[in-house]
């Protein structure tokens, strides 16, 4: 009964995803998410007290899919970058991103796209997505350890926010090496740190 249970939730869950990223949340009644998930209203709020509960289910899904795809993305590309070998790290997660932007899923960010839906920052769905931005700055902190920079929170900051700036510009101007100019404007800021260490 609970497998039932929980297989019925994750996939709501994963319904849901799917048609919030790629028509917004606010754009998305929850008669749509039924339909396509083929479930009854009442099933819903078994497992949801409120749509705002699905949706902050649905973030906490993507984020831990998004630091997976990353992660295995770093692996993929990490042995395949040239030059210094303490860049690799942070240079295959751009390479992840140009990937990513690239492919034919790809809507934007989904937290960049539900905190611009979400725009008060004490909203439980903008706090999810605040999260998140810095589990990324954090990921991007364990890359740097083998660069060792003076301050690594700051650098993090720095490529985070080049990071986004390129799936913003992929998803908004459709500028398809948006990651891949990031990647060469990342690769300065590495070179700078090492010549002020």
């Amino acid at each position: 009964m609970t497998q039932k249970r929980t297989s019925k939730r994750d996939h709501l869950v994963e319904v849901a995803q799917k048609l919030f990223y790629r028509e917004g949340i606010k754009g998305t009644g929850i008669d749509a998410v039924l339909e396509h998930a083929g479930v009854a209203k009442r099933t819903l709020y078994n497992h949801f007290k409120s749509k705002d509960e699905l949706v902050i289910a649905t973030l906490h899904r993507r984020d831990q899919e998004f630091i997976d795809m990353i992660k295995a993305g770093i692996r993929k590309f990490e042995p395949k970058q040239p030059g210094e070998k303490r860049f690799a790290g942070v240079l295959a997660f751009f390479d992840v991103i140009d990937e990513w932007t690239r492919s034919r899923q790809f809507s934007g960010c989904m937290f960049i796209n539900a905190s611009a839906e979400y725009l008060r920052k004490e909203d439980p769905i903008h706090a999810v997505c605040a999260l998140h931005k810095k589990l990324v700055i954090q990921l991007l902190e364990e890359l740097l350890v083998p660069v060792k920079p003076v301050n690594s929170r700051a650098l993090a900051e720095q490529l985070a926010i080049l990071a986004d700036g390129a799936i913003v510009n992929a998803h908004t101007t459709n500028i398809s090496d948006a990651a891949l100019i990031a990647k060469s404007i990342a690769e300065i800021l590495l070179n700078n740190e090492e010549s002020n260490t």
